[in-house]
């Protein structure tokens, strides 16, 4: 897969090392999911407090406390909502935030839930708010109150729901309102993977596809996935394929590079789009500041799409920094491109001065 330059920008669906899923992806982890909190790998204090919710619900016989899981795209959030299913032996339903843009639309889901059944409900955050409001009553009362009419003459049926669990899972948790926090029984934060977890995402993943694979191929895979499992598997996808089309078949660690080479996917798990921002601000504008639209124009991408697609990653890795005056590179961007910075200016002790005092 390639990214040419064009006029439209860099779709993040479009990119190897991008979160979202496409139809591929889904697909995939489908049949690489883990079936029970034992299987999954990683995020060792949500499983460990999540079994014991769980556990503790079964002993009682009821339903599980609601639960809300956020973190960035890719880290198992869809995951453990449908082993949360599995351990409590429940069926369970699936939608998104965005499908959920009237009141009505969340009353039929709920009106046809099964009793215990499990609703997970992705982007949460981006519900619109008369559902919002209406999720309030039914995650604390189960019940909701439908509207039937319109005007003076409206009248409120209560609805009233059988007991279920909400998993609400959200990229974005400062958005959701404190009522709507509030209300779920159970929080939990994903966290980036570490690399010794995510080799062990490789090797799951690589026994499961038939894929042989060496240790030091997982661990350059698992170098370059940028913490993220959901990563690790498509970066594991493609290298399989440059080493049945090119080699024998075993990924070892010079398979491992050499694919990831062809698909421009570096040994710090920065791609075409990502080097493009880096090398135009250390190359065009001598490390910085530069502002947001101007390091856009220079890479020929739309502002969002640096804002939004490249920039937290090289952020999150130390490469780069926002500041008041714009854009900065750091030293380790400099040292992961192998260049010298320029010698600074003014300050007079070796170091660049990001605020010009």
């Amino acid at each position: 897969m390639n990214w040419d330059d064009d006029t439209t920008g860099t779709d993040a669906s479009e990119r190897l090392v991008g979160p979202a899923a496409d139809g591929e992806d889904q697909a995939v982890e489908a049949a690489l999911r883990p079936k029970d909190l034992g299987e999954f790998i990683g995020q060792e204090k949500v499983r460990e407090q999540l079994d014991l919710v769980l556990r503790a619900a079964r002993a009682r016989g009821a339903t599980a406390d609601h639960v809300l899981l956020s973190g960035a795209p890719g880290l198992g959030k869809t995951t453990l909502s449908m082993i949360i299913a599995a351990e409590m032996g429940a069926p369970i339903r699936i939608t998104s935030g965005p499908a959920i843009q009237h009141a009505g639309d969340l009353a039929a889901i709920l009106s046809s839930l099964q009793e215990g059944e499990v609703l997970f409900l992705d982007e949460i955050h981006r519900m619109s708010r008369p559902a919002e409001e209406m999720l309030y009553m039914a995650m604390e009362d189960f019940r909701v109150d439908v509207i039937v009419g319109k005007g003076p003459g409206a009248t409120a049926i209560p609805l009233e729901l059988p007991p279920f669990t909400l998993v609400g899972a959200t990229t974005r948790a400062g958005l959701l309102p404190p009522p709507l926090r509030d209300r779920f029984g159970f929080t939990a934060h994903m966290e980036f993977y570490g690399p010794k977890e995510l080799e062990r995402v490789v090797h799951r993943s690589a026994g499961l596809l038939d894929v042989d694979i060496d240790p030091a191929g997982a661990a350059e895979i698992a170098g370059r996935s940028r913490g993220t499992p959901r990563i690790a598997n498509r970066l594991l996808r493609r290298v399989r394929d440059y080493a049945q089309v090119k080699a024998d078949g075993l990924i070892t660690q010079e398979i491992a590079a050499a694919a990831l080479a062809v698909y421009e996917v570096d040994a710090r798990g920065l791609d075409r789009l990502d080097r493009a921002v880096l090398e135009a601000l250390l190359k065009l504008f001598g490390g910085g500041p530069v502002g947001l639209s101007t390091l856009a124009v220079a890479v020929g991408e739309e502002r969002e799409t640096v804002e939004e697609v490249a920039e937290p990653f090289l952020v999150r890795e130390g490469l780069l920094a926002r500041t008041p005056r714009g854009r900065v590179a750091t030293p380790a961007a400099w040292a992961h491109l192998g260049l010298t910075p320029p010698r600074a200016q003014g300050s007079g002790n070796g170091q660049q001065d990001l605020f010009g005092t």
